[in-house]
């Protein structure tokens, strides 16, 4: 079995394509990396973790793709802090302008996103 991975490891190029490395893109880029072409899945904006949004995320229903998996359409409903907040399938907005990643709007380390809560020493003259 090991033999094969070898094998098939080296006939892939050692830099993938744009389209197939893992991470952050556009919206279509990152369903398409998806065999469901990311029906089922959730995604969210990354820039959602940066401003200190937790767990908000779409759960995309159906999709369409043009160019290669570089642009379309893609319908959802959005989860906010948990709760859902559309009841019913809605386009997906700033597919293109935003990133977006797979998975939960989730914040890393709270002390380092979050600013200090002490106080400034006073200067004394």
């Amino acid at each position: 079995m090991a033999a094969i991975t070898q094998s098939i490891k080296r006939l892939l190029p050692t830099n993938l394509p744009p389209v197939l490395k893992p991470g952050s893109g556009n919206l279509y880029e990152v369903l398409s990396r998806t065999p469901s072409g990311g029906v089922g899945s959730e995604v969210h904006q990354t820039r959602w973790s940066h401003k200190n949004i937790d767990n908000c995320y779409w759960v995309v229903t159906r999709s369409v793709f043009k160019c290669e998996g570089k642009h379309g359409k893609a319908w959802g409903r959005l989860y906010w802090r948990g709760k859902e907040v559309s009841p019913r399938e809605e386009r997906i907005p700033g597919s293109l302008k935003y990133s977006w990643k797979e998975g939960r709007s989730i914040i890393g380390n709270k002390d380092l996103l979050l600013p200090s809560k002490k106080p400034l020493p006073q200067k004394s003259a």
